[in-house]
This record gives C-alpha cells, structure tokens and sequence, in this order.
C-alpha cells in the first residue's frame, strides 16, 4: 500500500526565491584561490563552496518542479479555451438557427452582433436580441462568459511558464559557476595537501559499542536500494536509475518501502517526524546546513555512517558523520 506523507498540491506554485541568495553567495565566493593560502585555508573555502552548491542544486530542483508545473498548468487552461469555444461555437450554431427562423428578411448576422466589439459587448448583444428565450439568453451568456474567463487565464499562465522558465535557466547557470568554483578549489586543496573533509570514510565504530538498530522490512528495503546505489554518479536533478542528486537518491530509496516522498530537501524535512539526532536509527533522514531551509539530505545507516551524494566530482558514497556532517547538521526525520 501506497503512503504518501506530503502529497502534492496542484494548481498554484512557489518559483524558488531562495535562489537569490544562494546564486549571489556563489557568484561573490568565486574566483582562483591566493597563491598564499593555507591548508586549513583552502579547506574552509572548499567546505563554503560545497555548502553553496548544495544551495544550488536544491535550488534547481524546486525551480525545475515549478517550470514543470506552469507548464502542466497552461497545458490545463488551454484545454479548457478549447473546450470552451468549442461549447460556444455549438451553442452559437443553435442559435443561429433560431435566428434564421425568426428573422426571414437576411438582414441580421447572429454572429455579427454577438461579436462584434469587446466580451462585454458580446455580453450585451445577447441580452438585446429580444427573440432569445430568457433561458437561452442566460445559456449563451455563460458560454460567452467562459471563454473570456478561459482566456484570461491562458494569458495569466503563459507569464507564468515564462518566468518559470527563466528562474531555471537562471538555476542552471548558476549552479554550472558553482561546481566550477567548488572543482577549481579542490584542485588548490589537493596541491596543499589536504584532504576534502566531506568524504570521511565509513566507520565501524559504533558497532564496537552497541549493537545496530535491526531494520524493519520496509527500513532494509530502503537501506538495500540505498547502498546498491552506491558508486553511481551524482548528477543535478537525477532521480535514477543511473544517477542521481541527494534528494533525489532518498526519494527513490524510500519509494522502496511505498512512500511517496517530495522531490526537493525543502519539502522532505516536513515529511515526516521529526527526532534529535541521538535519536535517529537506520533510514531515518539526516538534514544539513539551513534549519528551515535544508539544501542538503542523506539517509542514516546505521554506526555514525550515511548514504548520500554530495556534488558533481564524486559518485554517491556512504561516509561518516563525525569528520564534517555533524558539523553542519540541522535535523533529522522519521519517515512513516
């Protein structure tokens, strides 16, 4: 059976604001790396970088799902025009009808009257042909009605695909000048000698001091899929099967288990119930970096370790999270 803790609402959307911060954060923090810069430097800058891109890609997600979603919704209202003139066309052949009935000299076009001028004096037309039941009147008035309401629509729809649109382009742009910045300053790091905090290996500590929460059957679905994913590319926006992005790998992974989770960090950390980090068990949700805003997403596994995938430069990896996540950990959610 199917559960869908967050389900999504259609019909109005956000675009993604939060993007103006995190693309002028980008843009500021860009640029080569002094000559004199330290290790210990060069890792803060590279661990800011990492940071912003994650903003980054959260960002490109929410701003794909509303361009997704404006263009559904004027897939909708022109529909709904369509329909709705074709309805009118139907109705104004009735009447034409009628009015050819009535009128045996030739000298009125129903169709002339009815539309010549602005709706609303479509509007009045129809109320001035006295040979028009009341009924009928009221009939074709509505019809008349619905398409100008259809047509406004469309129009309204219209601008707001385009500005969709280009809150995405303006994503993508941004988010190819962060992975670039975040490239270039592992390149310094590696020169220095240092070593990206971000990918400390998988520990087995805990297990020497308690042993591992078992899983239920839905839970070890969701880890199996998980740590099967493992060495995959991470790639903006994926969703699988041959990539993904960290939201993206968690919402597959618990699809697992029948739950329907939303695409973006944003939207998962309401997913669910939230716990303290002492707390969390394997397959719960690990959230980074914003408290209200999380752009970042992992799924605990179990002895201080995650599965997630952090940037472009390396493929999905289960990592500890005591050398840099703890850091930087914001919440953590039960799902189901």
């Amino acid at each position: 059976m199917t559960r869908n803790p967050e389900p999504r609402v259609r019909g109005r959307y956000r675009l993604a604001t939060v993007g103006c911060v995190a693309v002028g954060a980008v843009l500021l923090s860009s640029g080569a790396a002094l000559a004199d810069t330290s290790p210990e430097e060069a890792q803060g800058r590279y661990e800011e970088l990492q940071r912003e891109l994650s903003e980054l890609n959260e960002v490109y997600n929410q701003a794909e799902e509303d361009h997704e979603a404006a263009q559904a919704e004027l897939e909708d209202v022109e529909e709904r025009l369509d329909r709705a003139r074709e309805d009118l066309d139907a109705m104004s052949g009735d009447v034409v009808h009628i009015a050819q009935a009535a009128y045996t000299g030739g000298t009125h076009s129903l169709l002339g009257v009815l539309f010549d001028g602005t709706p609303d004096d479509a509007l009045q037309n129809v109320a001035d042909l006295d040979y028009l039941s009341a009924g009928q009147q009221v009939v074709l008035a509505d019809y008349v009605a619905e398409v100008q309401r259809a047509e406004d629509l469309r129009e309204e729809a219209k601008e707001a695909e385009a500005a969709a649109a280009e809150a995405l382009e303006e994503a993508e742009a941004a988010q190819a000048d962060g992975e670039a910045a975040l490239d270039e300053q592992a390149e310094v790091l590696a020169d220095l000698g240092g070593v990206d905090p971000t990918s400390g290996a998988a520990s087995d500590a805990g297990a020497a001091q308690a042993a591992p929460v078992a899983a239920s059957g839905d839970v070890q679905a969701v880890l199996d899929f998980a740590r099967a994913q493992i060495g995959k590319p991470y790639e903006w926006g994926a969703t699988g099967p041959d990539s993904y992005d960290c939201s993206g790998l968690v919402q597959a992974a618990w699809a697992q288990a029948g739950v329907n989770l939303p695409r973006t960090t944003y939207d998962q950390v309401n997913a669910g119930t939230r716990i303290s980090r002492d707390q969390v068990q394997p397959g719960d949700l690990l959230f980074f970096y914003d408290e209200s805003a999380p752009s970042h997403v992992g799924i605990y596994s179990g002895n201080g370790n995650m599965i997630h995938g952090s940037n472009p430069s390396k493929p999905l990896e289960e990592v500890a999270l005591a050398d840099y996540w703890d850091g930087v950990f914001t919440a953590a959610v039960r799902v189901g």
